[in-house]
């Protein structure tokens, strides 16, 4: 009975050595688990163009102050990795606890690299920890510098006082940016400019794998004849460039005047007779002038016909006689008129012509208006005659 009693105790006492540590550590205080080392990349796979030099930001962060030291493995044959830090080449980083600190990997690629996926990892190494970056480059072939130029429309049709305006687009389909020299060879009489976004220009910079749209403007600064001439325009970027030829076609310009066979624009008419005037139309132009309509604003109540009333055409250099037949109404009255003339023809502006218009009273009222004024005097005299004896 008393081996029991002993037994019961000892075993209570073991229980009790065991379960202390255990309850100590349950009513302990849970402690912060620190952050595992890191690094990382926001863009961990790019595209690069051979001949490029490759900056890849990375950033190390860590929940222990260590110092971490870095390296690359799985390089490519051929490749230089260096670390910067603060402007200076660095081997290893201090990280603080739970900050982080940005440091730069500098690629450079060898002249013979080639084309393709290129993977490796950059390496982080603290006191106890290890943390890696795997990394992918696509390396592309570089094209080489290229211009072209495309043209909307490349013949445009005008008047010798049209402003041609083409519309260019200027392409560079190589990886390298183009400073760009704009030129052209153009006939003595024009004079040809360059113009991008509205404004006037000699060289424009065009990015690689970029698009320009260009105006090219030529215009006549003399009075040229009729026929194609030939602007042909070049774009220059370093040692390659671009041509293409574009084409104004110069129509004949029609050009009308109109005036009396002597120069004079005046004239004389009676009331209530038809008077004929004889205009002249010249087309002073280098293209004919076709299907002339003439009309005429007179005052109100004349009548104006023409003789003809239509031309069908009058050639460059040549004139035409037309008739104006002009008749005021009889009750007008004797004074000076205008009378405005015009001829429209087909396609271009009308021309017109003012007259003044002299109306004359017929000579029968004339002849009647000296007998009036004779009886008047006859009967005037008479009447002295017989009152001035009393």
């Amino acid at each position: 009975m008393r081996r029991l009693w002993i037994f019961t105790i000892l075993a209570t006492l073991l229980l009790f050595v065991v379960c202390t540590p255990v309850l100590a550590q349950e009513g302990d205080p849970p402690q912060e688990k620190s952050e595992p080392l890191t690094i990382s990349t926001r863009y961990p796979a790019q595209e690069i163009a051979i001949g490029d030099n490759v900056n890849i930001a990375l950033t190390l962060r860590g929940g222990t102050p260590q110092i971490v030291w870095l390296e690359v493995e799985g390089l490519p044959e051929g490749w230089t990795a260096t670390f910067k830090g603060g402007g200076k080449v660095i081997r290893a980083a201090y990280v603080e606890s739970g900050n982080s600190i940005s440091v730069d990997l500098k690629l450079e690629l060898p002249e013979d690299v080639q084309a393709g996926a290129h993977r490796f990892s950059v390496i982080a190494r603290g006191e106890k920890e290890r943390a890696e970056m795997p990394i992918e480059l696509t390396v592309q072939e570089k094209l080489p510098p290229s211009l072209v130029f495309e043209v909307d429309l490349p013949t445009l049709r005008g008047t010798p006082d049209t402003n041609f305006r083409f519309n260019v687009t200027l392409k560079n389909e190589g990886d390298e940016e183009l400073s760009v020299n704009l030129m052209a060879d153009m006939p003595p009489e024009f004079l040809v400019t360059f113009k991008s976004g509205g404004q006037e220009v000699t060289s424009i910079p065009v990015g690689a794998n970029e698009s320009k749209r260009l105006s090219v403007e030529a215009k006549a600064f003399v009075e040229v004849p009729a026929g194609t001439y030939q602007f042909d325009v070049q774009a220059q970027g370093g040692d390659v460039q671009a041509a293409t030829t574009l084409l104004a076609e110069v129509v004949g310009k029609p050009e009308l005047s109109m005036a009396a066979p002597d120069g004079r624009l005046s004239a004389q008419v009676h009331a209530g007779e038809e008077t004929p005037i004889t205009l002249v139309l010249w087309n002073t132009g280098s293209a004919p002038v076709r299907n002339v309509e003439m009309s005429a604003s007179p005052p109100a109540g004349w009548e104006v016909t023409f003789e003809p009333e239509q031309i069908v055409e009058v050639a460059e250099g040549q004139q035409v006689e037309v008739t104006a037949k002009l008749r005021p109404p009889k009750e007008a009255i004797a004074g000076d008129y205008m009378v405005t003339f015009r001829a429209r023809p087909e396609g271009t502006i009308a021309e017109s012509a003012e007259f003044r218009i002299t109306v004359r009273t017929s000579t029968l009222w004339g002849i009647v208006g000296v007998g009036l004024v004779a009886v008047a005097v006859i009967v005037v005299g008479l009447a002295v005659m017989r009152f001035g004896r009393r």
